[in-house]
């Protein structure tokens, strides 16, 4: 039964291999972040969650590319550059630099960084906003409301908290000036329907009922998308003394960066519409509200699925300098290593609920999970693979006994779990999924105790099989957390023994009787060392308040 299970599982990754090679593209975004400031590890969330969804499909061998970038207009950005005595552009281009360096740290694959003072994308902002001025999508008028600088963001007296934002808390300014208006009103119906008939488009999909609810039903307000109060931005062609205000400028860059509208629109017609857009939760209803609206002006195909995430926050609420509670990922980088990072945010942060961070809980997860566990279960093996023979895998007869069998079942329900949960973009799941996996491979050793089968020749087979199915298992869960540790999955490649690289591919995730002729290196290395409870956790509450 199970060599015939593992035969159609065969068969659908041959089938699912082909597919890939014909047509099967991943275009994913993240938002661009607004450079006002050093990112904290939220931002880092959102880029590393977009670039572990993109290698995940990259090991399934789809042509994928990653798209992030920085949104370089605004009231805000003016502000900053005088106070640093930097020109707008100078600073902007100074940010953008800093945030280059910290994807290559956090080892960022994506395929283009696109900052919106660029010409490719200042050029074809100002004909997007031409075509929905001679649609009739925008008209002028007067503007006289609550503004958030650092928000960039207009609100009605009805929707401040206490007198304030309500979306970061801080004091707003009543603005009254001439604007022009995008008409909301004219596609709220459309994009209803649209909700109604796509039901992956929003995930979470309780999302979706907080925009209806929040923002559609009260009655969806005309959206000021110009102004005259300042300079720094893109200028409208036809009435030069406005210019293009955020929401028009910054989420259109998705579609800017591939080419639309320009003289080479090869990679728009290739990648767009969007698979996966990441974005958090304070920008939700501009990501799914004002951009499929603007895609629908535009006639254009909307991305099959926008992900919103809840946010890193600490015991104390939200990152706050002025709290000391704000942890930056170069910290942890430069401390703990990357793939500890990368970890820790992926598997701290459920997309659906807000993750918190503590030093306390950081140190836990890097000791029991990637200490006790995975480094663990590596070294036992090496260490038994040298110590019974003489560090070559023994071969498998591919005839499991029921305790193989079981562990063999297991191993691949788990696999499936694992891709399931991922297709959903439920990161936090999926990891968990693997780590059920190592840590069911752990019991397997106390199930099976080798060093009691090393004892007697009747049982030589027994410990061939044991020992053949850790090396499997581990092979397996290092293509699995691939995406996510990259390095830590390529040294326990090397440890194992693994050099071939079809090894490495999710086509042969779910095959056994794959090894051959395999030798483990001579002396395991820990690939995680315990912590020091006591002192990282002092390291760490003394970089928060020294940030």
């Amino acid at each position: 039964m199970i060599i015939y299970f593992y035969k159609m599982e065969k068969i659908k990754t041959k089938r699912n291999k082909e597919m890939y090679k014909v047509n099967k593209k991943f275009y994913v975004t993240t938002p661009i972040y607004y450079p006002s400031g050093r990112f904290h590890i939220g931002t880092a969330y959102t880029e590393v969650v977009s670039d572990s969804i993109k290698r995940y499909h990259k090991l399934k061998g789809e042509d994928t590319y990653m798209l992030t970038g920085t949104d370089e207009h605004g009231q805000k950005i003016e502000e900053k550059a005088k106070e640093a005595n930097k020109t707008p552009k100078e600073y902007v281009d100074e940010m953008a630099k800093m945030a280059k360096e910290l994807w290559a740290k956090m080892g960022i694959e994506y395929d283009d960084y696109i900052q919106t003072t660029e010409e490719r994308h200042e050029k074809i902002v100002q004909k997007i906003f031409d075509r929905f001025m001679e649609q009739g999508d925008i008209y002028k008028g007067e503007y006289e409301g609550w503004y958030c600088v650092p928000c960039e963001t207009f609100f009605t007296e009805t929707q401040l908290v206490d007198g304030k934002c309500p979306d970061c808390g801080r004091d707003v300014k009543l603005m009254k000036e001439e604007a022009y208006f995008f008409n909301m009103k004219k596609y709220t119906d459309r994009l209803l329907k649209y909700y109604d008939e796509h039901p992956d488009f929003i995930k979470p999909a309780y999302r979706k009922n907080e925009m209806i609810n929040n923002f559609i039903k009260p009655g969806l307000e005309d959206l000021c998308v110009t102004r005259t109060s300042f300079d720094w931005g893109i200028k409208v062609l036809k009435d030069p003394k406005h210019v293009i205000y955020v929401w028009v400028d910054a989420l259109t860059n998705y579609i800017t960066a591939l080419g639309y509208m320009s003289e080479d629109e090869t990679k728009f017609k290739k990648y767009w519409p969007a698979d996966l857009q990441v974005v958090g939760k304070d920008i939700a209803r501009f990501h799914l509200i004002y951009w499929p609206i603007f895609l629908m002006a535009l006639d254009l195909p909307l991305p099959k699925t926008i992900l919103v995430h809840n946010w890193i926050t600490m015991k104390d609420g939200k990152m706050s300098k002025s709290k000391g509670n704000v942890i930056y990922p170069e910290t942890l980088i430069d401390r703990y290593g990357l793939d500890a990072t990368r970890y820790f945010l992926l598997r701290q942060v459920p997309v659906s609920q807000d993750g918190i961070f503590t030093p306390e809980e950081f140190v836990e997860r890097y000791n029991f999970d990637l200490c006790n566990d995975l480094s663990n279960l590596l070294n036992r093996t090496v260490s038994m693979v040298n110590k019974y023979f003489e560090g070559k895998v023994p071969s498998y007869n591919g005839t499991p006994n029921e305790v193989d069998k079981e562990f063999e079942e297991y191993t691949l329900e788990q696999i499936n779990k694992f891709e399931e949960k991922l297709n959903e973009y439920e990161i936090a799941n999926s990891i968990q999924e693997i780590w059920n996996l190592v840590s069911r491979t752990n019991k397997y050793i106390d199930e099976t105790m080798p060093w009691a089968l090393a004892k007697e020749e009747s049982d030589k087979e027994k410990l061939e099989a044991c020992i053949y199915h850790l090396i499997e298992n581990l092979r397996k869960i290092a293509i699995l957390i691939k995406p996510f540790m990259n390095d830590t999955a390529e040294n326990i490649f090397r440890q194992i023994g693994i050099e071939k690289e079809e090894l490495k591919t999710w086509e042969k995730i779910k095959e056994n009787d794959q090894l051959k002729d395999i030798k483990v290196i001579q002396k395991g290395e820990p690939i995680f060392m315990r912590l020091n409870v006591e002192e990282e956790v002092k390291y760490l509450k003394d970089a928060m308040k020294k940030a």
